[in-house]
Order: structure tokens, then sequence, then C-alpha cells
């Protein structure tokens, strides 16, 4: 059986220290480790504020806690002969759990760079490190492992204990979060290759994240010693679920797929599915969203874009074809007018000079001669409605410029049997 003789003797240790007038060495020690690791670790930062890369934050995270154990193993070896050093012993397993946490935490911000709740599990994490520390410095950890393996059940053939459960989910937390850290390298080198599309970048990185999460936690239960075969109900309730009850959502994923690989559909696209149409901002996994003009964004799921017909405006061809429709009086001018047409479509910027603008004649209506202008456009992104809006702006100065009127339906009334 064990004995509390450690921790006792640690803590009379740390009171006789305290006692002895050669304390004050050992904490005057701890003191200036702590300040030259501060002034260090300021330093290396503001030399790294300007470099790019996770590695140098991460080193820049990391500079105090190593730098502070670094110094304070060598204030232990300079004070060995002359005073106690139990206090700076104690610092140095505090820095090193300082170390892990920021390590930790780190790598959670890069693997989910957009979430608000590491915050708050960024306490919970540096709470549980240093708790155990405090466990295993004072020799109470292999009394705490003993309670929790006396707390055994069974997973069909596979016992387990709440011991074995408690470093299973912790080592397979540590080891998904490593998977994603790399996950999120390899994503930060593939987006940085402009020889390959955007679509196969998206693919990589997809593929990259499931296989690296897959890997990490089949590795992780082995490690803890979990038989992978216990699994085996799981995995068949999760195949029955797919086939049955998850199908839509199985279609919608190997859809998102196909799209990211034929490459049918882009991130930039302008698309119309139905009475939704709009630009393509965002391709999942799920669902692909088309951001309208007017600021409203349309969720798609993957497998309606792929069950039906897709308008894609610039699938091939960035250029897009445009048109206004403009009525002029009988008594006008139609060459005229359509040569003025033409000349204000070529004087707006987003217009194309190839091919150029060209007006038509569609019909002689009951009022008015119909002509229509059309003009092409290379950057859809940057809208459609606004060029229609400003180019028949230009058609109304120009009109009211040279006397061109734009007749309107007019009616006689008579009203019969009134007196006179």
């Amino acid at each position: 059986m064990r004995t509390d003789s450690q921790a006792l003797r640690l803590i009379s240790d740390l009171v006789d220290d305290f006692r002895d007038p050669g304390f004050i060495w050992q904490v005057l020690a701890l003191l200036a480790c702590l300040g030259l690791a501060s002034l260090f670790a300021r330093w290396w930062r503001s030399r790294h504020a300007e470099g790019a890369g996770r590695l140098s934050d991460a080193s820049a995270r990391l500079a105090f806690p190593l730098t502070g154990m670094l110094l304070s193993g060598v204030a232990i070896i300079a004070l060995k002969g002359v005073s106690h050093v139990n206090l700076l012993k104690l610092a140095m397993p505090l820095l090193g759990s300082m170390a892990l946490v920021r390590g930790v935490i780190f790598v959670l911000r890069q693997a989910f760079p957009s979430a608000t709740w590491l915050t708050a599990w960024e306490r919970i994490i540096a709470a549980t490190v240093w708790g155990w520390l405090a466990l295993y410095i004072t020799d109470l950890a292999p009394y705490v492992i003993d309670a929790l393996e006396q707390v055994e059940f069974a997973i069909g053939k596979q016992h387990v204990d709440l011991w074995m459960i408690l470093r299973g989910i912790v080592t397979v937390f540590l080891t998904v979060v490593f998977a994603l850290w790399i996950a999120g390298l390899i994503e930060a080198k593939l987006m940085r290759v402009q020889t390959l599309d955007s679509s196969l970048r998206i693919v990589g990185v997809r593929v990259a994240k499931a296989a690296l999460t897959v890997v990490a936690i089949l590795a992780s239960l082995s490690l803890v010693g979990i038989d992978m075969t216990a699994l085996s109900v799981f995995t068949g309730a999760l195949g029955v679920g797919l086939g049955f009850g998850l199908q839509k959502i199985a279609s919608n994923y190997v859809s998102g797929f196909i799209i990211l690989l034929d490459r049918s559909i882009r991130i930039g696209n302008i698309v119309q599915v139905g009475a939704e149409a709009g630009e393509v901002t965002q391709i999942t996994t799920r669902y692909t969203v088309l951001k309208h003009a007017g600021g409203a964004e349309f969720i798609v799921p993957n497998e309606t874009l792929i069950g039906t017909t897709v308008q894609n405006q610039t699938y091939s061809d960035q250029r897009l074809r445009l048109a206004t429709t403009v009525g002029v009086a009988y008594d006008s001018d139609i060459d005229a007018v359509m040569e003025l047409l033409v000349r204000i479509a070529t004087d707006h910027p987003r217009v194309l000079a190839d091919p150029p603008p060209r007006a038509f004649l569609i019909q002689f209506a009951d009022s008015s001669i119909n002509l229509e202008l059309g003009f092409w456009i290379d950057d859809p992104e940057k809208g459609k409605g606004n060029v229609v809006s400003e180019i028949n702006l230009a058609i109304w100065h120009a009109f009211r410029e040279n006397g061109i009127s734009i007749p309107f339906p007019q009616r006689e009334v008579r009203l019969l049997g009134q007196p006179g």
C-alpha cells in the first residue's frame, strides 16, 4: 500500500524552506527566471510580429513557459549546493503545464478558427491540467486512478472501467485536435497552390480532414486498449441508419463531392436553380450557397444541383449578355436612334468592346417601335441590374437632349347619349 509520505514530505519541505532565511534566494531566483522569461518572450513576439505562418505564432505563445522552465532548471543547478530548490522544482512542472495548455489551445484555434467556445474551454483545459498536476505532485494520482479503476462495467464482450473511459476521452481529444491541426496545415498549403483548381483544393481539404479524423479516432482507441471489434454493433447500426433514415443526407454529401470533383459549378459562378439565382459563394459537402445581388442568400441542397437543370451563366465563359428595350415614336429616325443606343452602351466602362454592343428593331407595337440594346460584360459578380439601370438612365438623358420621345398608350373615351 502506498502512503502519503511523499506528499507529507513535499509539504514539510516547503514549510521548512519558508521558515529558512535562505528561502528568499529561491524566491528571488524564481522571480528572476520569470522576469527574464517574460522579457525574452516579449522580444521574441516583437521580432516575429510581422512573420507569417502558424509556427511563428506558436513559438511566440510558448516562448514564456519554455524559457521559464529552462531558466528554472539552470537556477536549480546553480543553487543546489547553496540552498534548497523545492520552490524551483515546483515551478518547473507548473510552467510545463502552462506550455501544454497554450500548445493545445493554439492547435484548437488553428483547427477551429471561428469557434467562440474556446475562451471557456481554455480555462477548463488549464484547470484540468493543473488539477492533475497537483495530484501528481502530491502523490495522490495513484489513489485516484485506483478508485476510478474500481468502477467497471461491460460493453458487449469488452470490459471497461471509468479510468479507461476518461483516458480514452483525453486521448481521442488530443489525437483529433492534432489531426485537425495537420489538416489545417494541409489546407493552408493547398490554398496557396494557384495552379490547382479551387474545387479540387476544397476536395483535398475535405478528404484530408475526414481521413485524418478517422485515423486519429481509430488510433487513439487502440492506444487506450479498446478492442475495435466492439464498435461493430455501432457501425452496423450506422449503416442501417444511412440506408433508411439518412439517405437524403448521404445523397447530399455524395452529390457535394461530385460537384467539387467534376467542377460543373465553381465558386464565383452565376447560376440559376429554378426561381433562385445568384453567385456561388460557398460549396460544402451538403449544400451550396447562392448570394443574390440584393444580399439574400439561398442554401440549395447539393442533390438539387445534381438532379435538376442548372443555368450556369459563367460555366465556360465569364462574359454575359445583357439587354434592355425601349420604344420610340413612329416618326423617329430609327437608324439615328439605333446608333445613339450603341454609342451609349459603348461609352459605359463595364461594357465590352468585343463583342460590340448592338441595337435591334424587335417589334412594331401599337403605340411605338420597340428597340432592343444588347451588350456584354465580363464581371457579372459586380452586379447586372446596376449596369442596366445606368444605361437606361443614360438613354433617358440622351433622348431628352436629342428630342426623341418615348410614346405611351393613349385612350379616347366618348360618352354616347349625352345632351349636346
